[in-house]
């Protein structure tokens, strides 16, 4: 029986219950305590910490965790040295990367980043603007912010480099963005040594694939349906399929099963077009994952 322990560091905050949500799809169930750090898994090889994403790459590098999940920028921010296992394009509000950005108020006078030299600038991410601006040649005094960071412009700051999905928060206190500093998703990352370990890498290996497979089924739906063998040429050339449509004899010689997935959004077009070019017993079924 084998009595080893993956540690993996689940992100507190704004991305918990998305990652929550998608390891559940993945077949990992986690369930959190409002008292505890220590969330429970259905799967009695990890152990689970709840810890903020941007300390995450830290211990990671660190070793205190075998792997974990935290946006790029926290590994970019941490200078962390790990293997980012994989990709996983999710987040709080979209899918779309989250974007850090510099940004002042609409009645600054500041048109470029070299207008903010000697300026004060305030922002969590004060690694990532520092070297934003020293690649730009420009000296200005970077300041952590403790949180609310788009209030303080101007008073308590020149500009602010500020993480948004949407805009819409940047938009209501008054900003416009100025650059953009860097674009963020979400990774899977392992500690270097612990990822050189077979069961680990194994283990982490498999839990990546899984995550993804479900992250490549969003907003795929599976089509089937029945088609005369005259018609199959025509019906054939509506179906934008992932790869090639799957074609099954019938005992029916004269009709074919049709199966193959596509996205969601063209059903409602498609399916009358399927059924004007002949076919028949048209179903559309859901997916959760999709794996090459």
């Amino acid at each position: 029986m084998n009595n080893r322990k993956l540690k993996l560091g689940i992100p507190a905050g704004s991305l918990q219950e998305a990652t929550a949500a998608l390891f559940k799809k993945a077949g990992y169930n986690i369930t959190f305590s409002s008292r505890s750090y220590y969330p429970q898994i259905d799967d009695p090889e990890i152990e689970c910490l709840l810890i903020r994403a941007q300390e995450m790459a830290k211990y990671v590098d660190e070793g205190i965790l075998d792997a974990g999940i935290t946006g790029h920028d926290w590994i970019v921010e941490t200078q962390a040295k790990v293997v980012e296992v994989c990709e996983l394009v999710f987040s709080k509000t979209s899918r779309r990367p989250v974007r850090w950005v510099l940004c002042v108020p609409n009645n600054s006078p500041v048109k470029t980043v070299k207008d903010l030299e000697g300026k004060r600038i305030a922002t969590e991410a004060v690694g990532l603007t520092k070297a934003f601006l020293a690649k730009h040649g420009v000296n200005a005094k970077v300041e952590f912010s403790w949180g609310a960071t788009e209030v303080k412009p101007p008073r308590l700051a020149d500009a602010i480099v500020e993480v948004t999905e949407t805009g819409s928060s940047l938009k209501a206190n008054d900003l416009r963005i100025l650059d953009e500093v860097l674009q963020s998703t979400t990774r899977f990352i392992a500690n270097r040594t612990a990822y050189q370990d077979v069961w680990i890498k194994n283990k982490l290996d498999n839990m990546s694939l899984m995550l993804r497979s479900c992250l490549a089924a969003e907003g795929k739906v599976g089509i089937m349906m029945n088609v005369p063998r005259k018609d199959l040429a025509t019906v054939l050339s509506k179906l934008p399929a992932l790869q090639t449509p799957t074609v099954s004899s019938l005992s029916d010689p004269d009709w074919v099963a049709v199966n193959t997935i596509i996205d969601e959004s063209l059903v409602r077009a498609m399916m009358p077009e399927l059924r004007t070019a002949g076919a028949r017993g048209i179903v559309e079924y859901g997916i959760n994952k999709i794996i090459d």
